[in-house]
């Protein structure tokens, strides 16, 4: 019965996608007409026109470099992290695997932090490089280390336990704790700025080259997490059955935990730890298509734009004109989301 109500919730493939495409195009444009100054949504539309030379400079200035800019922010960053979520959980065979929980962001985090401590002095001559180079570079290898750290703990010759994986999670999570304060400590004004909008993730810091590398960044994920959605699904089963369907276990356990550090590094570096939309989006994404990959993958990436997009309209409007960052706005909606699956899992287990 319970099974037969999961699959009464489920659309068809056809139907889901334009369903998300229009929420998602909705969403779009009221993020663009939403904030804490009153413009109009004919002047908000005729704002992002080229051509149009009628409207005020300062509605010009809020719509095409605040609003818009952080709008597409959102979709992309909210569509990685629901990306690596999704993967994440399929590769662990675990739904409480998230790059979060399990010490990703906190890694890349830190290797972000160390990069903007450290490499501070070129933010006034060189900004482009600081954001494009040292800060991704750096968050990917924290990212990474941390990731094959909890991964080398959790995995033995009988497979992956999911426990251990974690425990060392938390651990990693209470290290990177520690050493980003050492870095506020040590840190300047601006440096020590910048390391406080990170911890709570924002997206207030929205730049072209930034969403430039976001976009780009969510295509090449996109696709090779895709090329992978079969192997995924034979993971479902277990790694010996994988093994025996011809999947290369080993290799392909590497190669997607260095494509989900890539990705939460970007996403750490542009706008800091936003937490539980890893968690909470794939869970949404099976409920309404399914657990194949080949479209869980893709859904996951559109509910988790749609998601962000949505709490970052929360964040910029239910303290108005103060922000709340957005990282608050997707902890309080996935948290009590969080305590339920531990919930259900208690249940099982007992």
């Amino acid at each position: 019965m319970q099974s037969r109500r999961m699959q009464l919730q489920r659309l068809p493939i056809e139907t889901l996608f334009p369903l998300g495409i229009g929420l998602l195009f909705f969403a779009i444009t009221s993020s663009i007409v939403i904030g804490p100054m009153d413009i109009s949504f004919i002047d908000s539309i005729k704002a992002l026109i080229p051509w149009e030379t009628d409207l005020p400079a300062n509605i010009q200035l809020v719509v095409n470099q605040i609003r818009l800019p952080r709008t597409l922010l959102a979709i992309a960053i909210g569509a990685i992290l629901a990306l690596c979520g999704a993967v994440m959980q399929g590769l662990f065979r675990n739904p409480l695997a998230d790059p979060g929980i399990i010490g990703v962001s906190g890694g890349a985090a830190l290797g972000a932090a160390i990069a903007v401590v450290f490499f501070a002095p070129l933010v006034v001559n060189y900004p482009l490089i600081l954001t494009l180079g040292t800060v991704p570079v750096f968050a990917f290898i924290g990212g990474a280390l941390s990731t094959f750290f909890v991964y080398y703990l959790g995995t033995d010759k009988n497979g992956t336990s999911v426990t251990i994986m974690l425990l060392a999670g938390v651990a990693i999570g209470a290290l990177s704790g520690a050493a980003l304060g050492f870095m506020n400590f040590i840190a300047d004004d601006q440096a020590l700025r910048d390391l406080s909008l990170w911890s709570m993730g924002s997206l207030a810091g929205a730049a072209w080259p930034g969403i430039a590398l976001a976009f780009a960044s969510l295509a090449i994920l996109l696709w090779l997490f895709c090329r992978d959605a079969n192997a995924l699904n034979a993971f479902l089963l277990g790694e010996a059955e994988a093994k025996h369907m011809g999947v290369n276990v080993q290799m392909l356990k590497r190669r997607l935990i260095l494509l989900c550090a890539a990705g939460v590094g970007v996403t750490v570096s542009l706008t800091g730890i936003i937490g539980f939309v890893g968690l909470v989006i794939p869970h949404l994404g099976r409920m309404l298509s399914g657990p194949n990959h080949k479209t869980l993958l893709p859904i996951s990436a559109l509910l988790g734009a749609l998601i962000l997009l949505i709490a970052d309209m929360i964040a910029r409007v239910v303290l108005a004109p103060l922000e709340l960052p957005v990282g608050i706005v997707t902890a309080i909606l996935g948290a009590p989301f969080f305590i339920l699956l531990l919930v259900k899992q208690k249940g099982r287990m007992s």
